[in-house]
């Protein structure tokens, strides 16, 4: 688990600073980077459970808000932390209510759902009144999440056959 905690930390970090520096009207490098915080809890979900997924969720929020607020706006930290909580959050509840389904339907699901929420949550308090096309970020933002959420599934069904090879399920 701890692991897991550093990676989610690193990777809240880079994030957090990545997306002040805009691309064009639609992406900011941050884009690129957060979606691997979905990848991480969705792996600590698989094999330590929701429990231990929460865990990391909550200590990885604190940690990076804190931090945040050293690299970043402070507005940035808020915005983050808050839309990191309820994302990762709603991704851990949804994983956990898919886990017996198809590999790939409670990373990908939940992490979809997650980023969406995420998404609005983030841009809304972080850029709302500042001038900048919201609409426009949400919209680049949340492609290239869903985008990952797709393409995170080959890394995640590989370190799960690696890490913990799940017994084969008859529907999936």
């Amino acid at each position: 688990m701890g692991l897991a905690l550093i990676a989610m930390i690193a990777v809240v970090l880079a994030s957090n600073y990545l997306v002040q520096f805009p691309i064009n009207d639609w992406l900011t490098w941050g884009a690129f980077t957060y979606p691997v915080t979905f990848l991480v809890t969705d792996l600590t979900n698989r094999f330590f459970g929701p429990h231990r997924a929460r865990q990391v969720a909550y200590t990885g929020f604190a940690l990076a808000v804190v931090l945040s607020l050293w690299l970043a706006d402070w507005r940035i930290a808020v915005a983050s932390g808050t839309a990191f909580l309820v994302g990762q959050l709603l991704d851990i509840h949804i994983f956990d209510r898919l886990r017996r389904a198809a590999w790939w339907r409670a990373p990908f699901i939940g992490s979809a759902l997650g980023s969406v929420v995420d998404t609005a949550i983030f841009f809304t308090i972080a850029f709302a009144g500042t001038g900048l096309p919201i609409l426009t970020l949400m919209a680049g933002d949340l492609s290239v999440k869903l985008a990952c959420a797709l393409l995170f599934l080959a890394p995640f069904r590989a370190l799960m056959n690696l890490l913990m090879p799940m017994p084969a399920l008859q529907n999936g």
